[in-house]
């Protein structure tokens, strides 16, 4: 029996997100030793969106975590999280609900990002209004091209700015580089120092100004590594805890394990060379074009066709997989696919012995 199946697979419907915790520790341990310091580790929880998976990360020592929605944000206060950056600048309605985490879980550290100076004087008087001060970090563009101000002289005025502003405090500067995807790694890390340099000139830049240190907040699971090099620099990788097929083929030098997978049967036979699985693309990430799943079982399926509920799979002989059979497939994106999932079960032992709620796929908790 391989590592992924199931001996119980008849009590699990499908289809259905299948976690391994033994192989997430693995993956947790391996992250520690390709850092220097686990007090540098700042991991991305939009992965894996359970508190449960959380607390394997603090039995670990880890204690500071990025996400990106208030929801992500209140199931790290319910697990007692430390030190919890919202990647994302709350506008609107989400600025009251920041603030409403901030008061129900006052052992939690909250922070946020800002880019421009209107949000920061919004952010800033609605907690001088409720007597708090929100920590900030400046979010960076340095060619995501998709929030953020460029590494520079605004950069510098607006972090200025927001040491003058009661209700907000500047901890330090935010940098996304998740526009760097290259597959050689001496390339990735090229291109990643090169964005890095107007980030070192900006911290210096802020210290001449007489100003505290900035911290820096850096990169995702391509660059993490290479900045967690850095002194004084936290990282921020987050599908590593589960692993997907993509980051398998385009980050080789990374040798995390999967620990999640995505389980469905066929439904139906169509012809010699033809069946049908339950997996429509309300179950699986539909973002990037097929193949979006790789069965471990059938690695020379080729996917044919998908829909709502359907995923048509041509294979070499159909009488193989008659109706029932199961099929265990890593997803080219992960991420996205545990959020289609209201929960997800727990496999030790090829068993599956318990389920977790996926707790942090809704939009609101309480708050």
């Amino acid at each position: 029996m391989h590592w992924y199946e199931l001996h119980n697979i008849n009590t699990v419907d499908t289809p259905a997100v299948l976690v391994y915790p033994d192989r997430m520790r693995d993956n947790i341990l391996l992250l520690k030793e390709t850092v220097k310091d686990v007090q540098c580790l700042r991991p991305h929880i939009k992965t894996s969106k359970m508190v449960e998976a959380i607390q394997l990360l603090q039995e670990e020592g880890i204690s500071k975590f990025k996400c990106a929605t208030i929801a992500e944000a209140e199931m790290l206060g319910m697990a007692g999280a430390q030190d919890v950056l919202l990647a994302y600048q709350p506008v609107g309605p989400k600025a009251n609900r920041l603030l409403n985490l901030v008061e129900h879980y006052p052992e939690t550290r909250y922070s946020c990002l800002v880019d421009n100076s209107t949000s920061a004087v919004a952010i800033a008087a609605l907690f001088a209004a409720a007597q708090k001060v929100m920590p900030v970090y400046v979010d960076l563009n340095v060619g995501m091209n998709r929030t953020g101000i460029i590494p520079g002289d605004a950069a510098l005025a607006l972090y200025k700015e927001l040491l003058h502003l009661p209700g907000i405090t500047p901890l330090g500067l935010h940098v996304y580089d998740g526009h760097l995807h290259d597959e050689d790694p001496v390339i990735r890390r090229e291109k990643c120092n090169a964005a890095f340099a107007p980030v070192q000139q900006l911290a210096e830049a802020i210290t001449d100004s007489w100003a505290p240190a900035p911290r820096i907040i850096a990169g995702g699971s391509p660059t993490y590594a290479f900045h967690a090099e850095r002194e004084g620099v936290e990282c921020s990788p987050g599908t590593f805890i589960f692993w997907d097929w993509g980051y398998r083929q385009h980050l080789p030098e990374q040798q995390f394990e999967y620990a999640a997978l995505v389980a469905t049967r066929v439904i139906s036979v169509i012809d010699d060379e033809r069946i049908c699985a339950d997996l429509g693309h309300k179950a699986i990430a539909p973002e990037n074009p097929q193949p979006r799943i790789h069965f471990l079982n059938v690695p020379d399926a080729q996917l044919m066709g998908q829909s709502e509920e359907h995923l048509v799979i041509k294979v070499p002989d159909s009488s193989l997989y008659p109706v029932g059979t199961v099929l265990y497939g890593v997803p080219l994106h992960i991420c996205p696919t545990i959020a289609l999932h209201e929960r997800v079960g727990v496999v030790e032992g090829n068993n599956c012995i318990d389920y977790w709620k996926v707790i942090a796929r809704d939009r609101k908790i309480m708050f």
